[in-house]
Formats: C-alpha cells, structure tokens, sequence
C-alpha cells in the first residue's frame, strides 16, 4: 500500500506525492503492452506521454494481466470538476455573469416546474388518509413536509448528490458510467485500457480512505453476482424515472385543472379528465421544440409562480394563524403519530409528495450547471414552496373542512382566477420536468447498452445536452392518458406517484453510497450517516405507499416492472451477442490463407467494415471473403464505441492499429463516443475526418519505424512477395491483388519495444539510407491512401443476429429468439445516424448460435 502524505517518498520506483497534485490508478501491465499500440490521432498526441507501440491486433485475453499502481496526471473529477483549472468543462462553464443568470433563470422552468407544483396536491393527498381532527394534526403534517422537503430535497440532492454528476451530467446511468469508469463493473466485456487515455476518462486520487476503496473495488471486479445487482439497481432506476414520467403529467394536470371544482361549483370530475386530457395532448404536442426554446417562456412563468405561491403563503400566515412557525420543532412528528398511529403512517405517501421532482434536479443536470440549479433552489424555490405551505397550514388552522382542495380554498378570492391559470401553466410545465429527465435517461442508456437504440433529436446547436425523443415523447403521452382515463382520483394517482419517486429515491441513494466509498473516498461515519438516515427514510416512505397498492397505483409498478425486463433483455441479449461474436473471431493465419485460397482480388477503393468488436478480426469479415468475389484495396473495421465518460474531444475520437501487417492494408479505427456526444456527422464529414485521421496514424507510424533497426527485413519481404497479383484500374492505376497488396513494400514487421529504449539507439552506418527507405515506404502508403479514397468508399454492413441453441432453456430460447430479436428488428441501426446512400452500401447477414 502506498502511504499518501505531503512529503515525497520512493517506494519500489514508485513516487508517493500529495494528492492534489497526482492521481493513483491500477493499470494493467498486460495491457499496458499489448494496448499500446493504440494510436489517438489528435495533434497533441505528439507532446503526450511516450508509449509502447504494438504492430499487429492482439486476440490475447486481458483477464489474467499483472497490475500494478501508477501515478498520473492530476485527477479532476465530478466532485471538484466546477474548481479545478484545466479541467475539460461543460457547456455552461466558459459562459459570462449574464448568461449563468439567464441559465440559472432557466433552470426554474426544466428543473424545478416539478417539485414547484407540489403544494398543489401535498396537503389534499395527506389528509385523505390521515384526516384532521384538530390543529395539533395540521402542525404535525406540517412538520412532517417541512422536514421532508429540507432532508431530501436540500439536503440529499442539493448539497450532496448534484455533486456525484459525471462531468455535468445527471442521473442514474451517469452515476453508472461514473461507477465503470472507477471500476470494472460492465458487464459488456469491451473496454480497453486505451479507454483510460480519453482525457474525459479522469479517476481519483488516494487519500486515507485508498485502502478501503481498492478493496471495494477489487471485490466488484471480482464478483460477477455484484456486477449484476449492480446493474440490476441501475436499470430498476431507470424503469422508475421513465415511470415518474407518465405519472408526473398526469398528476399535476390533474391537480391543477381540478381547481375548477373551486371556482365553479357546477364542474364535476368527468369534466375535469377530459379537460386534463387536452391539455395533455398539447403538452406533448410543444415538446419537441426543446429545453432551450421553451425554457425562455416557461422561466418567466415559473418566476411568476413561485412569487405567487410565497405572496399567497405570505397573505394566510398574516390573516389566519402565524403560530404554524412552531411546526419547525419536530416534537410535532411526533405527536402527530402518536394522535394518528396507523393513519399517520399512510399519510407519509402523500408527505413525500413535497419532495417530488427532487430526481429532476439530478437527472436534468445536463442542461444547467450545478451552481444554476443550487443558487435557484436555496434563494429562490426553497423559500417560497415554505412559504406556500405554511400559508396552506395557517389557512387550515381554521378551515379543518377544506383540505380535500387544500391550496386553492387557500388562495384569496380576488386573485382566485389570475392563480387558477398560472397553476394551470406551472402544472404543464411540471410535466416537462420529468419528460426530459426521461430523454436524458433513455439517451444515457442506450450508449452504454441497456436500452434500444432510438431515434433521438438534438434540439439546440448551442448546447448538445438537449434532446428530444419523438418515439417516446408520444409512449409517455399514451400512457399518461390512460393513468388520467383510468384512474380519475388525484388520491389514487398521488399513490402512484409516491411509488415511482421513492423507487428513483432509493437507487440514487444506494449508487451514491458506492460513489462515496469508491470515488469520493471520504469518512465511513459520513457515508454511513448518509446511507441509515436517507435510506432508512426513504424505506419508512416506501412501505406506507406500497401498502396502499391495490387502490390502483399497481398499475405504475407493472410498468416499470415491464421497461425494467425490457432493458435487461437488451443489455443480456447484447453481452451475449458480444461474447459470440468475440469467441468467432477470426484467426491471423486464416485471414492469411482465405484470401487466395478462395480466388478472392482486391480491387479499388477502401471498405468500412462495421462491426461491435474492439479487438479482433470479426467472423462476419470471413462471410464477407466467402459471399463476395473481390474486396476493397483497403479494410478498415469501424467499431462504434461508446465508452463511460459524457464526451470525447474530436481529436480523440478515432484510435486506430493495424490489423495484418503492414503490406495487407487492414486497420481497425475505433470510433470512440461518449453518451452525451452528439452523432450528427453526415456520410462526407465522417469519412473525411477517419481518412485524415489515418493520415496521421500512418505518419506517426512511418516516424517510429524510422527509429527502429532493419533486422527481419528478408523473412517480411518473402511473405509479401507470396501471393501478388497485379489489377490495372481503368485510371490506369496499379494495385496488387494478392494479399498483401503492395509486393515492394517492405515491413519490419518487428514491434517496438518502449519508445524511451527506442531513442536511446543511435544510427548506425546506414541510417541515412534506412530513414530514406521509411520514409518512401511513407509516402508510398500514405499515396496508396489517397489512391484507395479517390476510388470510392464502400459501407459494409455485417447484420449479426443471435439465436438460442436447441439444447437451451426454454427462459433463454423465449428472451433471445423473441424479445431480444423482436427489440433489435425495431430498434435504430448504428448507420442510420451517417445517412449513407443505399449505392454506397453492402450488407451481409451472420447469425449467431448461443
């Protein structure tokens, strides 16, 4: 173990310095080896730090590789990414005074619309099942809210989980990817020690709680039961955010339009649904003109909301009973259970109500910067949602009869109407909050493999953050009205509610726990404090709604029971897709011996292969040599590869390595994305930034080899004399047909050891001719490039499909042979992204036996 302090101390070669100014990670020595090779294309790769350069693919398995502990460059990580200089910010960090005002503006209508709208139904849903039978109740639900809205609220999301954000980013898969980045949890076995290298890819530095949180995380990389419940948790989130939003609109609607039963005693509740449901259809309808677009009409309505919510609060505490301030002492709790026992328990489903829309602060995250969302939220909505139920309480303290209708009995009646309509806009508003929250979940999941892939709509240049998702913008709008249609109580809905919150809740809090432990490092009684306080909390919560089930909120669980199957069936069906296909993978010596065996030439012009392995030649490319005739001059195999951090710079986006030796013209360009990076290159853009950055993958090449001795020059030279033929193109232009292609070309074929032994070698006699041969053998590829480019570029589109054995279990025959090949025949293909046309394209299908 490496002792940690401000004093410098060698150990075994090892340096141990503050841990400010370094960070300590295990790194495989294995794959430092044999992942070296890995060539970023960025211009500042040429400053970065020496590294090992391996010639040829490797199939070898990492699993079993040395590890060692080394030290790197400073760590920034979510939880000092808004202070540390240098770090690779978000979108709102490099914006003036005026715009973080106008965000932090913002902010009230994405963020905050729906814990905002809670006063609506809080006080009504508490007393329907708990009803008042004197002040000292109302005090008691009063302290009850209070308490819950500071504790969760403030506390557990605005102090501490806005900072477990993975660089700007919110939500459940973002604490996720966080969790994969710090460890080997994924349960998709494609990562790369390369990976680590994307400067967004930034892990933590020791401190004294080091030896705790290797110890967690060798406990997680080792246990494959521990990986799955992790995801298990991940995915239960996720299918309860999406679940929180088809309940949100339809309670808040409901809450809001039901308000007319005030104002006009004729209105009955049938005409409160259908009113609900207009307004939802035009809620959904407006959703794909985006955050940034709405977000400037919804400020200001939210604004005016929250005055209106504190000025009303404000106006009963003067008129009716200021003496619901004592209900900041929590000895009211406690009388309250002891007057209402049973009844007090269930009303804490209609208590952590006030705290709905908590999970939007964190999972809408990625539209506003932290500071935004916590300065609104402590200056601002905090003190009016305060002020709103005190008034609300002040106003019960005399009206014991009004609490089926709590906040607008409460509302003066001069300004009834004015309050009625900016309810009514709030409440749609809420709506959003949720709605968006759903985008950027369903986004995050689908880039780290847990949900099918969609088509997804960015809905601002400026910050690529904001997204809209047509298919399940309309999935959410269904579902709502059939929970409006249905269920037509806000009581029942309320239950519903709670469930779906608490379910988010609880998640959150466990994954912010293993954050904790893991990234953060900090003390065991501040972990444990966080961990038995909010999770006992919550659970208390949780039971009281649970047991009011059967009045028709079950119908929310079943959902998210149903998106919870779906979601693992696609992350299960794509790891055993991956694994076969790995597996398969074809060998160096048969792709050597395939090609003339079966007659196959190489003709003009450059292949884009796609496929999902980041290592290895795929099984697909010999199905190809068999189908096909002839193949492009030039292969190169394009894996989209979505790794666990939110971006990766354009200059870090493609990594390449040769496949075969040099002479056979085959690479693998793994194109790397994070889940919040946008996909918007067309056909042109795309090819042109991969041929440029194979440019430079060559010349750096071409640059090492010049440092390197002519040692196995002859055997290399006799291969690639082995199977040459010539093909004139109609331009005139000689290719060799053979593999390899070019019969001239000489190739070291010798790896390079490490580039500092490298330099240490000094040029012999023949150095000047050595560096004249590197670079014609240079200029002839980089040539033979621009030849390949300037006679087409072809997609190869290699369609794998999966299907049980006959031998298998019934379980595993009816979730791969149907619902994953029923998701993954809907679901959006990769290419569609590229816009390719179809004269461009060639595609062979494979399936797969598991």
């Amino acid at each position: 173990m490496v002792e940690m302090g401000s004093e410098r101390e060698n150990n075994g070669g090892l340096t141990a310095i503050d841990s400010i100014e370094s960070r300590w990670v295990f790194q495989d020595e294995y794959d430092s080896d044999m992942d070296s090779g890995d060539h970023g294309t960025a211009d500042g790769d040429e400053g970065s730090t020496p590294r090992n350069e391996l010639e040829l693919d490797s199939d070898d398995d990492d699993d079993n590789a040395m590890r060692k502990l080394i030290r790197t460059g400073p760590r920034i990580d979510s939880f000092d990414a808004l202070e540390l200089p240098g770090a690779q910010r978000n979108d709102f960090d490099d914006v003036s005074a005026g715009r973080k005002i106008l965000l932090a503006f913002q902010t009230l209508g994405v963020v905050f619309g729906d814990v905002g709208t809670s006063p609506l139904y809080t006080f009504s849903v508490m007393f329907s099942k708990a009803p008042v039978n004197g002040n000292e109740d109302v005090l008691g639900a009063l302290s009850l809210v209070l308490y819950t809205l500071i504790l969760i609220s403030l506390v557990k999301y605005v102090l501490i989980v806005l900072w477990a954000n993975d660089d700007g980013e919110g939500g459940t898969f973002a604490l996720y990817s966080l969790l994969c980045r710090h460890a080997k949890v994924n349960l998709l076995p494609n990562q790369l020690a390369s990976d680590a290298r994307v400067s967004g890819f930034r892990l933590k530095v020791p401190s004294p709680e080091l030896e705790r949180s290797l110890q967690i995380k060798e406990r997680l990389e080792a246990s494959l039961t521990l990986k799955k419940l992790l995801l298990m948790l991940v995915l239960a989130g996720t299918a309860m955010v999406i679940a929180d939003g088809v309940v949100t609109p339809a309670m808040s609607v409901m809450s809001a339009v039901g308000g007319l039963r005030v104002g006009v005693s004729g209105v009955k509740q049938d005409q409160v649904v259908m009113i609900s449901v207009a307004f939802l259809v035009i809620l959904f309808s407006v959703q794909k003109y985006g955050t940034s677009k709405m977000g400037h009409f919804v400020g200001p309505a939210l604004f005016i909301w929250f005055c209106s919510l504190g000025g009303i609060g404000v106006y009963n505490l003067i008129k009716y009973d200021s003496s619901v301030w004592k209900a900041f002492n929590p000895v009211h709790v406690y009388y309250y259970f002891k007057r209402n026992s049973t009844k007090a328990w269930y009303s804490l489903g209609g208590c952590i109500l006030c705290a709905t829309g908590s999970e939007a602060m964190f999972a809408d995250l990625c539209y506003f910067s932290v500071r935004s969302v916590q300065l609104t939220f402590v200056f601002l909505v905090l003190p009016c949602l305060l002020l709103g139920y005190l008034g609300q309480a002040a106003y019960l303290m005399e009206n014991h009869a009004d609490t089926t209708q709590a906040f607008f009995s409460s509302v003066p009646s001069g300004v009834f109407w004015p309050v009625f309509l900016i309810a009514n806009v709030a409440a749609l508003i809420a709506s959003r909050a949720m709605t968006t929250a759903t985008f950027s979940c369903i986004k995050q999941s689908t880039a780290l493999g847990c949900f099918p892939r969609l088509k997804i709509i960015h809905t601002s240049r400026k910050f690529m953050g904001q997204i809209y998702i047509p298919v399940m913008n309309w999935f959410l709008l269904a579902l709502s009205l059939v929970m409006v249609c249905s269920i037509s109580s806000i009581y029942e809905i309320g239950n519903a509610y709670g469930i779906a919150e608490l379910g988010v809740m609880m998640m959150t809090t466990i994954l912010v726990t293993i954050v904790m432990l893991l990234i953060w490092q900090i003390n065991i009684i501040i972990v444990l404090s966080f961990v038995v306080i909010l999770l006992g909390l919550e659970l208390i919560f949780f039971s009281s709604v649970l047991w009011s089930v059967g009045d028709g909120s079950w119908i929310i669980l079943v959902f998210a029971v149903v998106l919870f199957f779906i979601m693992y069936i696609w992350n299960y069906g794509s790891k055993l897709k991956y694994e076969t296909e790995v597996k398969q993978k074809m060998s160096m010596d048969l792709l050597r011996e395939l090609g003339p065996n079966l007659g196959t030439i190489r003709a003009p012009g450059i292949g884009l292969l796609y496929n999902e392995l980041a290592k290895g030649i795929p099984a697909i490319f010999g199905h190809f040599l068999t189908t096909l005739p002839a193949v492009h001059s030039m292969i190169i195999f394009v894996c989209i590869k979505y790794i666990p951090v939110p971006v990766v710079p354009q200059n870090e986006r493609f990594l390449f390595r040769r496949v075969c030796p040099r002479g056979y013209h085959i690479f693998r360009c793994i194109a790397r994305y994070g889940y919040k990076d946008v996909r918007k290159e067309n056909q042109q853009a795309f090819e042109q930034l991969l041929i440029e950055s194979l440019e430079k993958f060559i010349r750096r090449d071409a640059q090492e080899r010049s440092l390197e001795s002519d040692g196995n020059d002859e055997s290399d030279s006799e291969e690639e004399h082995a199977f040459s033929r010539v093909l004139v193109a109609p331009n005139g232009s000689v290719y060799s047909l053979g593999v390899p292609l070019l019969s001239d070309f000489k190739d070291t074929g010798k790896a390079v050891v490490e580039e500092s032994i490298s330099e240490e070698l000094k040029p012999g006699p023949s150095s000047e001719s050595l560096l004249l041969d590197a670079e014609q053998s240079f200029e002839k590829e980089l040539s033979f490039l621009r030849k390949a480019k300037e006679s087409g570029v072809v997609y190869l589109l290699g369609h794998g499909n999966i299907r049980a054995r006959k031998s298998s279990w019934f379980i595993k025959k009816l979730f791969i042979n149907y619902f994953y090949a029923f998701l993954r025949k809907n679901c959006r293909r990769e290419i569609a992204n590229l816009s390719v046309p179809h004269s461009h394209l060639m595609q062979v299908g494979m399936t797969y036996m598991v």
